[in-house]
């Protein structure tokens, strides 16, 4: 019998349950066999700790159970000609749409001014815009980028979107290069990184480039923690450069309880919860996956590792 190995930190048997169900003609392991069993072709990887992959012999293909994908290729228990599948679904893309309107919306309409205003009895009505009067810029056009440029499109809010290759989108500018970067952030009322985390893109959120923002621009981080120089940001917000950020992703996670993001009035932390995988959704992706593959089919949605996503 054909073998798969769940490798995850989370409810591995849950997910073994439902590759049980798509699946029937395979062994389903929430375990690392040892490298003298049988071989286990396929391996769903979340964030396992060390020596899950090391003891797992005759590996042919690693499906991600996450967007990002930095932690398996650094991973040095992976063999460098064993290709990594990155998660490329809908319902995750929807959700990290939903999330990232939300947070863009409610600063839009000075919804978080109002509540604070709640709190003291203080009838204080503010200066409201149409979206077509904001400038949003989205770093990032790949399969969560895209999604949330286009909602941004349809609600009216004058859109920008800079990526590695400029990838164009209906109803959106695009940029690109260093230089693009520069013009794709000048003046813009809100900044949203939906990049992948690369030796390019660790940092990428610094003083300079906050600085080219409109003042009191507001900035998403559902990505990487490690995009955003966290005291570049903090300073920006004292500064009154900024006027808030919602921050759903950290360097490190849990954030630890003494960070100074927790107790920043101009600060919205949420606990990595954007864009959570949806296991059904996700076991289907990888259902179809591994029977493309069986077929001799090309794997879909291979990480670049020279790229680094």
């Amino acid at each position: 019998m054909k073998r798969l190995l769940i490798a995850s930190s989370g409810n591995p048997e849950a997910l073994a349950e439902r590759f049980r169900a798509t699946l029937p003609d395979y062994e389903i392991l929430t375990q690392a066999p040892g490298q003298d069993a049988e071989p286990v072709p396929y391996v769903v990887a979340g964030k396992p700790g060390s020596g899950v992959f090391a003891a797992t012999p005759g590996i042919k293909a690693i499906l991600s159970l996450n967007a990002g994908v930095e932690h398996l290729i650094a991973n040095p228990e992976i063999a460098a000609d064993v290709p990594i599948v990155r998660l490329v679904d809908q319902e995750l893309a929807l959700g990290m749409s939903e999330w990232v309107l939300a947070e863009i919306l409610a600063w839009h309409r000075n919804l978080g001014a109002y509540q604070a205003a709640q709190a003291i009895t203080e009838w204080t009505p503010l200066k409201e815009k149409l979206a077509r009067d904001r400038t949003v810029t989205v770093l990032g056009a790949g399969a969560l980028g895209r999604p949330v440029v286009e909602h941004l499109v349809r609600f009216g809010f004058h859109t920008r979107v800079w990526s590695r290759t400029g990838r164009e989108i209906d109803g959106a500018t695009a940029f690109s290069g260093q230089d693009g970067l520069a013009d794709a952030v000048e003046g813009a009322d809100v900044l949203v990184t939906l990049l992948p985390l690369t030796a390019e893109t660790e940092n990428l959120i610094n003083a300079a480039l906050l600085g080219r923002l409109a003042d009191g621009a507001f900035v998403v981080n559902p990505a990487r923690g490690a995009q955003i120089v966290d005291d570049d940001l903090i300073a920006a917000l004292d500064s009154g450069k900024l006027s808030g950020a919602a921050l759903d992703v950290f360097r490190t996670e849990p954030l630890p309880a003494d960070h100074p993001f927790w107790r920043h009035p101009k600060i919205l932390v949420s606990p990595h919860v954007a864009a959570p995988t949806h296991a059904d959704s996700a076991v289907t992706q990888m259902t179809e996956a591994i029977r493309r593959h069986e077929r001799g089919d090309p794997l879909p949605h291979l990480v670049n590792r020279d790229a680094g996503y």
